[in-house]
């Protein structure tokens, strides 16, 4: 077995355990907070007997190891319930939301490696100069402010005093675009309707730069600091004393070994943001998974917010498992130590 598969393998097995152990975990949290599902869902009108029926049939009067049980079994048949809160399976919520929130999240991302490694390159190349001090400053006033701050600020600024950007949805009314992947951009290229995609990228551009302002700012830190690290090196003054261009020991030299800690963390950053997203949601009245899963918290639908809290957590250790990857791809020490 190579290397790469072997480092795979030993992620996934961890991933899965990982995975059992979070599902155990938030459904019991689920069961033991205070209130009745059932008397919730059915509302202060609902006689005892309706109750009673509503709980036999979540299995929510057996004890939580029974209740568990019931749900491996249903999970082992790809079921996740039927959600109190909108009357549908789960699964089928989840797949209706989650691509809104991937959509975003990908925006965000994308603006996160565009951006912010670049920023960092050039602050490390121009390092004590006006430009890396004001990229310094910048960098840090991105990570100072959580992002649902940085979502209402630019909505003011961009949508408000200045009109730039639409301020809530994902699309113009005015669009119809098939669903076929649940993702608006591809779809509307898909059904070659050009202008249904610039109306969908000029909705997404400001909640996903709302969500990537702090890894934004991570990521130039992160890649500044490795990056003036790097630039010390022997090797990087040998290639200078050889007359090498200045350009090409930023980029080849420089910047490559200073990717994998960077990588890392955006790896992190975006994992995160499958979580930190219902806020900036919120704020744009963007209709996606971490929107959903506040509104079932609220409501403690148990089957969707057991169903939202394992996809979340599947996403975040598959992001894991290709950050690892990248890691080990960008650095040969990584495939040299599986080997052995």
């Amino acid at each position: 077995m190579s290397p790469v598969l072997r480092l795979l393998a030993k992620r996934l097995v961890t991933s899965i355990i990982v995975l059992i152990g979070v599902s155990m975990l938030i459904f019991v949290i689920a069961r033991v907070i205070p209130g009745d599902p059932a008397r919730i869902a059915l509302g202060p009108n609902a006689t005892a007997e309706q109750v009673q029926i509503l709980q036999e049939r979540l299995h929510l009067n057996e004890p939580i190891p029974v209740q568990y049980g019931h749900f491996i079994s249903d999970v082992a048949r790809g079921d996740l319930g039927v959600s109190l809160y909108t009357n549908r399976p789960v699964t089928r919520d989840i797949a209706q939301f989650l691509p809104a929130t991937l959509e975003l999240i990908f925006v965000a991302g994308l603006m996160m490696i565009l951006i912010g490694l670049p920023l960092g390159a050039l602050s490390a190349r121009y390092r004590h100069s006006w430009a890396d001090n004001t990229i310094r400053m910048v960098s840090l006033l991105g990570v100072s402010a959580p992002s649902f701050v940085w979502a209402v600020i630019l909505m003011l600024l961009f949508a408000y005093f200045m009109p730039l950007f639409p301020i809530a949805g994902r699309i113009s009314n005015v669009y119809v675009v098939p669903s076929v992947t649940g993702f608006l951009m591809i779809d509307s290229l898909l059904d070659g309707n050009f202008r249904a995609f610039g109306n969908a990228a000029w909705h997404i551009v400001l909640p996903a730069f709302a969500l990537a302002l702090s890894g934004i700012g991570q990521a130039a830190r992160l890649t500044r600091a490795n990056m003036v690290e790097t630039y010390d090196r022997p090797y990087i003054e040998m290639a200078q004393s050889y007359g090498f261009p200045e350009r090409r020991i930023a980029s080849r030299y420089a910047f490559r070994p200073s990717m994998i800690p960077s990588m890392t963390i955006i790896g992190l950053d975006f994992a995160a943001m499958l979580g930190n997203a219902f806020l900036v949601e919120a704020v744009f009245a963007w209709p996606g998974l971490s929107r959903y899963g506040v509104a079932v918290i609220l409501r403690k639908d148990l089957n969707a917010i057991v169903g939202t809290v394992l996809c979340i957590s599947a996403l975040f250790l598959i992001v894991n498992i290709i950050v690892d990857l990248v890691t080990a791809y960008l650095n040969p020490r990584i495939r040299h130590s599986q080997r052995a």
